[in-house]
């Protein structure tokens, strides 16, 4: 696809892309039907406030590969590529473990139902925010499918302290809930 009539996206890294705002708005679309459920049970949603830093990063996360691979002349190097094509796999498979493990009390925000026990299987027996460190995860290896190590760097320079304070403004509200 031509840009401004010299700079081309690489047809694979469309296709990336749009699998992944394919997806992101499953996502979306679930984490609206979860909001729902847990409004109707008596849900409480903490954090609202931030919620738009997750909009504008993860965002400027697919903004920043598109920008940087075409701008950059980015190069598809196979060993990198395929790995981080093979990470990505690997930390959706996580993504879906979480999801499963949550079911109805999975969101992108934080809300917690009063009275709802908290769950300790899936991978939340292993590690307390499995789903955090699959978008650390992804926030690496997506852009260096195609090499795009500047927009992982920023990415993670500034998606990680955000979602250090996410965890504990979520521990927070867990062990104040009834």
């Amino acid at each position: 696809m031509a840009i401004a009539g010299t700079v081309t996206v690489p047809p694979g890294l469309l296709v990336l892309v749009a699998a992944v705002c394919c997806v992101r708005v499953g996502e979306l679309s679930l984490a609206r039907r979860n909001t729902r459920w847990t409004a109707a049970r008596g849900g409480v949603e903490y954090g609202s406030r931030s919620y738009p830093v997750v909009i504008v990063l993860h965002t400027g996360l697919i903004l920043g590969i598109l920008l940087e691979v075409t701008l950059a002349h980015r190069p598809f190097v196979p060993l990198l590529g395929w790995s981080a094509v093979a990470a990505l796999v690997l930390v959706q498979a996580v993504r879906g473990w979480c999801m499963r493990a949550l079911g109805p009390l999975w969101n992108t925000r934080i809300i917690v139902v009063p009275g709802h026990p908290l769950v300790r299987h899936g991978p939340y027996r292993f590690m307390r925010h499995p789903n955090y460190t699959v978008v650390v995860l992804e926030g690496i290896a997506l852009p260096m499918v195609h090499g795009a190590w500047l927009t992982a760097a920023l990415f993670t320079f500034l998606n990680t302290p955000f979602l250090l304070f996410w965890a504990r403004a979520e521990d927070r509200v867990l062990r104040l809930a009834p």
